[in-house]
């Protein structure tokens, strides 16, 4: 749709470590947006929880300074209880942009898990596509409510 000339202002997209490794909307789709002047804004930080699952050892604050390095507009992340805030909260007052060295490292621990996409399950299943989505690739519709 990048490349059909629609006059977008911001897009959401997944922004993490894990993504940068599969299918990646980091590498593919925020290069476009930046040579069209469009608005980023990354969500799914930790990828769903899935980073914090995946066994490699990255703490939140880890992953969300990472998204936050990025060059996106703003960042939405998911947040289950008060102790998420808080620590959502101490990143974002001390934040520093990681180093192009620390964003290396970091990606290098997470390669080892994150190369099949099996901690992106919103990038490798359709459980997450809406009926348009499953139009366009053939799947069963979900039947409506009620």
């Amino acid at each position: 749709m990048l490349s059909q000339g629609f006059p977008w202002d911001t897009m959401q997209m997944p922004i993490n470590c894990l993504d940068a490794h599969y299918t990646s909307f980091q590498r593919e789709i925020l290069p476009l947006c930046q040579e069209q002047g469009i608005g980023v804004i990354g969500m799914k930080s930790m990828a769903g929880g899935h980073v914090l699952e995946s066994g490699v050892g990255i703490t939140p604050a880890e992953a969300l300074r990472y998204a936050l390095s990025q060059e996106i507009s703003t960042l939405v992340s998911g947040m289950a209880t008060a102790e998420h805030l808080a620590q959502n909260l101490a990143v974002a007052r001390d934040f520093e942009p990681m180093s192009q060295a620390e964003q290396a490292a970091l990606l290098a621990r997470a390669a080892r898990v994150a190369s099949d996409g099996r901690f992106e399950p919103f990038k490798t299943g359709r459980d997450f596509d809406a009926n348009e989505g499953r139009r366009a690739h053939n799947y069963p519709l979900i039947p409506a409510a009620g």
